[in-house]
Order: structure tokens, then sequence, then C-alpha cells
């Protein structure tokens, strides 16, 4: 299986939010940036909110099935991949959603 493509932590610092998919799975990860300074954020109390579901529409059209927040580090980002990867096929809801 191909590895879910997210951005660098520092495009969700810049407060973007990313939208994926593959196949049916779509799925939806939206920055919460706290700023340290007027111009540094602070990663320790900064997060990422990430949604997903299936279907052939758009986030707006669709019923999520599943959230969950991990914090704004790599190791946090590595925990999404791995968290949206678990439902790319199966359409359940894990117990931690």
């Amino acid at each position: 299986m191909e590895e879910l493509f997210i951005p660098t932590l520092h495009s969700f610092a810049m407060n973007n939010i990313f939208t994926g998919s593959c196949g049916l799975f779509r799925f939806r990860a939206k920055p919460n940036v706290e700023m340290a300074t007027a111009k540094e954020v602070d990663f320790a109390k900064s997060s990422i909110h990430a949604e997903y579901w299936h279907g052939l529409f758009c986030y707006e059209k669709s019923e999520m099935e599943g959230q969950a927040d991990f914090p704004m580090t790599e190791e946090g980002r590595e925990q999404m991949i791995a968290w949206l990867s678990e439902h790319i096929h199966t359409g359940e809801k894990s117990e931690n959603d």
C-alpha cells in the first residue's frame, strides 16, 4: 500500500488546512496553531485535528466517520499518518474515534 502524503509541519504551522484521498478514502487535517511570539509558533501547545470519511463527496457534503487530535510534532505527524492509514479500507470506526 502506498503511504499517505501529509505535508510538513511547516505547512501546518502556516495555518494551512490539508485534504487528501486514497481511492474513496478522504481526510482533512486542520491545524490549531498557538503562537509563542508574534512570529514563532509554540509547537508544544499547537495541534492538528484530523477527520476522515469514505465516499465520492467533499468534506462539506460528507458525514465524518472518525476524528482525532495530534500534537504538532514530527511524532504527532507520524501518529496521524498511522491512524489515517488504519482506516483507508475498513470504513469502520475504531474505539478512539
